[in-house]
């Protein structure tokens, strides 16, 4: 979602110090929510600041950097370890808990694939390839 403009928040705050109505009814004038303009007065009046706040980058990760390189390591040590198996590989290790989910994603961002073969049986039939010879 883009970001309301500075302009639009600096003509908002001269309506409001003019007075020309509540907050409620700039939000209706405007076309805004009334939480906006709650939020751009409130930092207006903090920082005196009408610029949008820069973009935080979002929650860090819940394993660092040594955390996926053991990870690498476990998965290439046993590359057909199940997702619960490696959450509690890498619990016991770091102290980390992360859930299945969680560590699902981990295996993506670092392009490990989670393509596990099934192990099958040998037969105990041994079948002749030519029998008539």
């Amino acid at each position: 979602m883009k970001t309301y403009s500075t302009d639009l928040r600096r003509k908002l705050v001269q309506a409001y110090e003019h007075r020309l109505g509540s907050q409620r009814a700039l939000a209706n004038a405007f076309g805004v929510s009334p939480s906006f303009v709650k939020k751009v007065l409130r930092r207006y009046r903090t920082t005196g600041q009408l610029t949008p706040k820069p973009p935080n980058g979002g929650q860090k990760p819940r394993l660092d950097a040594t955390a996926q390189a053991m990870l690498q390591g476990i998965v290439h040590a046993q590359p057909n370890s199940t997702l619960e198996g490696l959450c509690t590989r890498v619990a016991a290790a770091t102290g980390i808990r992360v859930s299945v989910p969680t560590m699902c994603r981990v295996l993506q961002r670092l392009g490990i694939s989670r393509k596990q073969s099934r192990p099958t049986p040998v037969s105990r039939i041994h079948r002749a390839v030519n029998r008539r010879a």
